[in-house]
């Protein structure tokens, strides 16, 4: 559609490259704004001063450098690709219609043993380690790429993204606590 699109974010890059990696890769450039902390945002009207982190925004500019699309919605809503389409094509009429796919319903599982956790965490990888080594069954849902296992968490949690998480039979813990995993599992 004849557009660029960019990531920025007010962490510093060695955290993008990890989020990036996290998520198996990203396709369009990703921008540091983490010094001065949050410039950029704060430009844009999208910094929250007192909790020193930006909003999730997305901005539409068209070529002359004039914003003529703003969304500022909640870090765990993701936008509607087709209303950004559509958007676009109102800046730019010539572009032909873009269909964008339909979001899959995402439902979990949660029967058994669960462990929520993503690819990065220390804990998740220690709590990976020793449900294999004590030879036991599990499921593994990724918060980073499943919004359903991150809302799922989040409720468990009172709103943190926290992980390991696991679900055994019915019981929730939070974090890698490995005497009361232990004891959950006998």
């Amino acid at each position: 559609m004849n557009v660029q699109v960019l990531g920025i974010s007010i962490d510093h890059i060695p955290v993008l490259k990890a989020w990036a990696e996290s998520i198996g890769g990203i396709s369009y450039p990703l921008i540091s704004d983490f010094w001065p902390h949050g410039a950029v945002a704060k430009e844009y009207g999208v910094f929250r001063e007192h909790e020193g982190r930006s909003e999730r925004a997305i901005f539409i500019i068209d070529k002359e450098g004039i914003v003529q699309y703003v969304d500022i919605h909640d870090i765990d809503d993701q936008p509607d690709n087709q209303v950004l389409f559509e958007e676009i094509r109102q800046i730019q009429p010539d572009q032909k219609p873009v269909k964008a796919a339909a979001p899959k319903k995402e439902e979990l599982d949660l029967e058994g043993v669960v462990l929520f956790c993503n690819k990065w965490c220390p804990g998740c990888r220690r709590a990976r380690i020793w449900l294999e080594n004590n030879a036991i069954d599990y499921q593994e849902y990724d918060v980073t790429r499943n919004q359903a296992a991150a809302r799922q968490v989040k409720e468990w949690t009172g709103g943190n993204l926290t992980t390991p998480t696991f679900y055994i039979n019915g019981e929730i813990v939070v974090d890698w606590k490995i005497d009361e995993v232990a004891r959950l599992l006998s």
